[in-house]
């Protein structure tokens, strides 16, 4: 069943886990990307501050240069002085204009052989100029930047009409104020008031800083593209390597809950040797396991059928026919037929429910350092004093302790070692000998069970581990093993990460060995334990 989204539950998680449930990965790139760049962006910030400061140092120029003429006016001849000023309007660009001390205007460069700017109109601009503009106004919008205000000839040209002046003319120290012309370039004017009462007013239309500030804005501007393009193409990449392969798998793992386990194949992704191959590689041995687990459950099931039917069948046969004898002693006789039969189902139903659960408790169990030479000597002594039928023997060399040490659970490993030395014993000759021996071998703890039997044919070696497989020692009556002995064992050492096989023993006389093969526990780290 779908999530419901609008659930009071979900109203209650964190909002980035509310915000990364609903949005896909690749937007999620693609975010994570582009907040980087906006960074970057910010360096339009930047460039207003370097607007700033040129503006500035031009301000403190145009006052110096301003004053040195101030001084030089000082001290030249009167003839002399308009002369100066026209040579400085020549040197600088500048409108240079002098004022009486009563306010007038005495001189102006643009009246005298120098150089004239133009202040131009927007209107009569190329679209370029336009968008330019634009540019200016959206980045000192973005910024915040203080607006100057705008540039404008006084309609009466006196002192008293430039407030950079008349602050001058009352400070006696040279200022100066920046304002726009009427196409957003720059209006650099100083002022300074000289010992004679006049003034001077120097103007410069500046475009120059215009023109570098957008340059750099240019070169930013490209730059910031360029890492936009590199971005999406990195982020598309990265969703093509890491989104896509993401959604494969989740429509296959999809199917696989859908129950259709069979028909899907889990992409293992060979090519890719990063985490995403390894999770492929993970679902799909997953998978198959799952497929193998539903084959064995299916197997199973069909095994648990056919062995319940015997003993139902006849136990329903000696029930059928005890209503129809008279006979006192056939009727006992049906009875004992009867109670053998519900002996065997109670024993099959216990070794079903056995082999049920193995599994599942041991991928629970909190596995703990065992001494297999301690564990084995113990269950020698305990079967010793119970009694050994037929007078069979048992020899078991302990080995030194804390050598044959594996993480493991107790319990199950004592199922697993009973059974095998049960089975040993079953198949023994009256006095025979059953072997026990533990030894250490490239970093595995070898258990083998050796008898004195008849063995076991190479060809029935690998069916006496399959459920409800049972070959049991002649004269033996039948129905007294439910053949699970040996599949428990299997999926007991096989969850303990080991192998359990059968041979010939290797003194070459007749018998099996039953070999346990089972990882050891690391000696560096005896507290390590494994869930």
């Amino acid at each position: 069943m779908a999530p419901d989204t609008d659930s009071p539950r979900n109203d209650r998680l964190p909002a980035p886990e509310r915000w990364s449930g609903r949005v896909s990965l690749t937007p999620r790139i693609l975010a994570v990307n582009v907040f980087a760049l906006a960074l970057l962006a910010g360096g339009f910030f930047y460039l207003d501050s370097y607007r700033t400061r040129i503006v500035d140092d031009r301000l403190v120029q145009s006052a110096r240069e301003l004053k040195l003429l101030a001084i030089g006016l000082d001290t030249a001849p009167t003839d002399r002085q308009d002369r100066l000023i026209a040579a400085y309007a020549r040197q600088t660009g500048d409108r240079v204009r002098r004022y009486g001390a009563n306010g007038a205007l005495i001189a102006d460069s643009f009246a005298m052989d120098a150089p004239r700017y133009e202040l131009r109109s927007p209107e009569d601009e190329a679209l370029r100029r336009h968008v330019a503009r634009f540019l200016d106004k959206m980045v000192d919008s973005v910024v915040s930047a203080d607006r100057p205000p705008d540039f404008e000839e006084p309609a009466v040209d006196r002192a008293s009409a430039w407030p950079e002046l008349v602050a001058a003319r009352r400070s006696g120290q040279p200022e100066a104020m920046n304002r726009y012309a009427p196409d957003r370039t720059f209006m650099i004017s100083a002022a300074v008031a000289m010992k004679d009462g006049t003034s001077l007013l120097a103007t410069e239309n500046a475009r120059d800083i215009t023109r570098t500030v957008r340059a750099e804005r240019f070169r930013l501007g490209l730059v910031l593209a360029a890492a936009v393009l590199a971005s999406v193409l990195l982020s598309l990449f990265l969703a093509r390597t890491i989104v896509q392969p993401l959604q494969r798998l989740a429509r296959a793992a999809v199917r696989v809950r859908l129950g259709r386990a069979r028909e899907v194949t889990v992409p293992r992704l060979p090519e890719r040797r990063d985490e995403i191959g390894m999770l492929a590689r993970a679902l799909s041995d997953m998978s198959h396991a799952l497929r193998q687990r539903i084959d064995a459950t299916d197997a199973f099931a069909a095994d648990v059928s056919h062995e319940l039917k015997n003993p139902i069948a006849s136990l329903r046969s000696a029930l059928d026919s005890l209503e129809r004898v008279d006979r006192p002693d056939l009727r006992a006789q049906l009875m004992a037929i009867a109670q053998d039969d519900v002996r065997r189902l109670d024993r099959l139903v216990t070794d079903i429910a056995e082999a049920s659960r193995v599994d599942a408790e041991l991928s629970r169990t909190r596995f703990e350092p065992i001494d297999l030479g301690l564990l084995i000597e113990k269950m020698v002594i305990a079967r010793e004093a119970r009694g050994v039928p037929r007078s069979v023997r048992l020899a078991f060399a302990r080995p030194r302790k804390d050598v044959a040490v594996v993480l493991g659970e107790e319990g199950r490993l004592v199922r697993v070692l009973d059974n095998l030395i049960d089975n040993a014993v079953s198949f023994s000759p009256d006095g025979g000998l059953v072997r026990i021996i533990a030894t250490v071998a490239d970093d595995q703890v070898l258990v083998s069970v050796e008898d004195e039997g008849p063995g076991v044919p190479e060809s029935e070696r690998e069916h006496i581990f399959r459920r409800f497989h049972s070959v049991r020692p002649e004269g033996e009556s039948f129905g007294k093993h439910s053949g699970l002995g040996l599949a428990i064992a299997r999926s007991i050492v096989e969850g303990h990460q080991g192998r359990i096989s059968i041979g010939d023993r290797e003194d070459a006389q007749r018998g099996a060995s039953f070999v346990v093969r089972l990882p050891m526990a690391v000696a560096r780290d005896p507290g390590i334990v494994s869930e």
